[in-house]
């Protein structure tokens, strides 16, 4: 299977990044009329902090994840498959790394195709077999190749800083914090930021799609990576919960995000495994049509 644009898929994508675009430039036609130069000096620094964040994602991210970083002698077969299947997608080899964790899943990080990291967990690393954990791997590659933590950074930018206008709002008030034009703004961030939040994350859901159709073409095991799937949506339920609340700010990043409460499934970074493995069916019947 070749590696090819879904244009359904990218469709959806570009039409949530311009719905996106449009609200934030209204949102910024708001700043501009309501504010002094004090609330830029705040973008400015927030817009530092977004680029500090994003140059040093990978080494955040395995922090937040307490994963070290392994070398081939300590995890050969995993180094092995790593650097297969990123010859197979045409990337350079990330780093790889391992988290020591009963949670089973995995992520990808890092700020280009250059400088990035693929991180398993030894829980995973038990539940699935070589197949499956192969596929898993290569939905990180296609997280890669596809610029996912470029994408989602610049989308949610400006969604934190509606967040921040928000909850310290009234403090460029100054004085006058009962001033109608700042209580505008206010309703205007909160406004966008509940916006922002859900197409952020109807856009994280189509890029978790293209991944699972990254990974099925690098791998051309669609099947394996719907089969683990399945395994890791089946042992989430099992890992304890004190587990699951250390690692739940990692959601985002995760192959299966940890859905535990009301809150948790409808604010999802990730499509339902089921329409998952739906479409990763799907792909097989293709291949083998083909």
């Amino acid at each position: 299977m070749q590696w090819s644009t879904d244009w359904g898929l990218r469709g959806r994508m570009a039409l949530t990044m311009f719905l996106l675009f449009a609200l934030y430039l209204a949102f910024v036609g708001v700043l501009i009329s309501v504010f002094d130069a004090g609330i830029f000096v705040t973008l400015l620094l927030l817009g530092g902090f977004s680029l500090a964040q994003y140059f040093f994602s990978d080494k955040l991210a395995l922090r937040s994840m307490g994963a070290r970083k392994v070398d081939p002698d300590e995890e050969p077969e995993l180094h092995r498959m790593v650097e297969r299947l990123s010859q197979q997608a045409d990337l350079p080899k990330p780093t790889v790394a391992v988290a020591d964790t009963q949670v089973p899943n995995a992520f990808a990080t890092g700020r280009n195709q250059k400088n990035a990291t693929v991180c398993v967990t030894t829980g995973l690393m038990r539940s699935l077999d070589q197949e499956e954990l192969e596929g898993v791997m290569a939905h990180e590659l296609a997280h890669v190749k596809n610029r996912d933590v470029m994408v989602m950074t610049i989308a949610s930018f400006l969604s934190t800083i509606a967040f921040f206008i928000v909850r310290w709002g009234w403090m460029f008030a100054g004085n006058d914090r009962n001033a109608p034009p700042v209580w505008i703004a206010v309703a205007a961030s909160l406004l966008v930021w509940v916006i922002s939040f859900l197409l952020i994350r109807a856009l994280s859901r189509y890029r978790e799609f293209a991944a699972d159709r990254g990974a099925a073409s690098i791998t051309g095991k669609p099947g394996a990576l719907a089969s683990a799937l399945l395994s890791i949506d089946g042992t989430m339920d099992r890992v304890p919960t004190e587990d699951l609340r250390d690692e739940a700010e990692m959601n985002a990043f995760f192959i299966i995000p940890i859905r535990k409460g009301f809150i948790g499934r409808i604010a999802s970074t990730h499509p339902s495994t089921e329409k998952r493995v739906e479409r990763l069916r799907e792909l097989e019947a293709e291949m083998e049509t083909a």
